[in-house]
Parts: structure tokens; C-alpha cells; sequence
């Protein structure tokens, strides 16, 4: 698997997946499953316990794949149905994320934009920001890519910039951080104003005294949620 396989060398291992799943399907769990994301996307019906034993022998074989193969394996991934589908993709990008470099960011950002919803976006952002991480000495490319994200026309894409240095601690670029967190501070949307205290309350773990005292001065530009989600284990 060194050269870009064929189209259907990609539909057979995204067939790999859907026969290690399909016998997993669970109707009952699957109406839950759907009700948390408010019925927006069909489900199987597999938990991720399952899911994963079903599917990390596949991805673990698929180690040999270069970063254009797995990301058009994601791609046709998301192209299926179920929501599982699009949690292995995520599941793939992130086990082989060193296969990754800042330069398929676009086409991890081009993924966010599509059946975006807090669980996908949040998984992508993991994968970014892991990807961003393990290529700091790129680190000018990194920020031009996530400065880009924040003023994103899609609040999905922006939701990213703030999220992607999520467990990053010391590496943290702490002033990019708390800059996006006030750029994005009057935006109503609900998912930005989670994402801003989501945000801060993670590196709040690594610096809680700096992130105390930026809260304190910026109480009045900050939504009540961004400030009470940032705030909850240093108030």
C-alpha cells in the first residue's frame, strides 16, 4: 500500500470496516443514540467500547497507509451513513496522526464542515491539534492555519481554534489562547461560548493563577457561560 490505492482498494477497506460493525448493530441503543444528537444523524447502535474492538485491528493494519491514503479513507468513510462510520475515521486519523503535517489541515478542516456536530468537531479537533503539536518547529505554519480558523465564516471551524491546543500544558501558546478566547468573546453562539471556558478551564489546570486573574479583568467581555466554564475549579 506505498502508491495511492484505487478507488476500490479504498471501498474495500472502508467494506473491511462496515462488515466489522453491521453485525454489532443494536435498533434499541441506536434510538438513544440518535436522541442525544437531538436525531440528526442515523446510528447502528454501537457503543465505543464495542465499536473500537471491532475496528482497531483494521486501522492498527492500515499503519502502512501514507497521509493522502488516510485521509481519502476518511473521506469515504464519512460518505456512509451511521455516525459510527464518521467516529472511525476519527478513531483512524488519530491512531496514525504522525503520519500527518500541517499542510492536511485544510482537508482535516474541510471534514469539520461536513455533519458537523459537537462530537465530530470535538474529535477533529483532538487530531488537529495533535498534528499541530508534533510540528512545532512548523510552528509559524500552525498558527497561520489556526489564526485563519478564528475568523472562519463556519463556527465549527472556529470552534477548532479555540480547542486545539486542549492538553497541550506547557507547550500551551498561552497568549494566542487567551487572544482567541476575547475575539470570539461577544459571538452568542453557544458552542463558541462552551468552547472559550472549555478552553481556558484545561490550561487553567497547567497556570490556574493566570488564567484567575485574565477572568477577573475580562469578566465583562466574557458571556456568563464562557466565565462560570472557565472559572470552575479556581473560584
Amino acid at each position: 500500500m506505498n502508491a495511492i490505492p484505487h478507488e476500490m482498494a479504498l471501498t474495500e477497506i472502508v467494506e473491511k470496516f462496515q462488515h466489522a460493525l453491521q453485525p454489532l448493530a443494536d435498533a434499541g441503543r441506536a434510538v438513544a443514540m440518535r436522541a442525544y444528537l437531538r436525531d440528526q444523524f442515523h446510528f447502528l447502535g454501537i457503543n465505543a467500547p464495542g465499536r473500537r474492538q471491532a475496528s482497531m485491528p483494521i486501522i492498527r493494519h492500515l499503519k502502512t497507509l501514507n497521509a493522502a491514503q488516510l485521509i481519502a479513507v476518511a473521506e469515504q468513510l464519512w460518505c456512509l451513513d451511521a455516525r459510527e462510520y464518521q467516529y472511525v475515521a476519527i478513531d483512524l486519523l488519530a491512531q496514525h496522526d504522525r503520519q500527518l503535517g500541517n499542510e492536511h489541515v485544510p482537508a482535516l478542516l474541510a471534514l469539520v464542515q461536513r455533519k458537523s456536530w459537537w462530537d465530530s468537531v470535538d474529535g477533529l479537533a483532538g487530531v488537529i491539534g495533535a498534528v499541530l503539536q508534533a510540528r512545532l518547529n512548523a510552528k509559524r505554519e500552525g498558527q497561520r492555519l489556526m489564526d485563519a480558523a478564528l475568523v472562519h465564516a463556519n463556527f465549527w471551524v472556529r470552534r477548532i481554534a479555540l480547542l486545539h491546543q486542549l492538553g497541550w500544558r506547557d507547550a500551551t501558546d498561552t497568549e494566542r489562547l487567551l487572544r482567541y478566547a476575547l475575539t470570539l468573546a461577544h459571538e452568542k453562539e453557544f458552542f463558541i461560548r462552551k468552547a472559550i471556558g472549555w478552553a481556558l478551564r484545561d490550561y487553567a489546570r497547567q497556570e490556574p493563577e493566570r488564567i484567575r486573574q485574565f477572568l477577573l479583568a475580562h469578566r465583562e467581555q466574557l458571556s456568563g457561560l464562557s466565565f462560570r466554564e472557565a472559572g470552575k475549579h479556581i473560584f
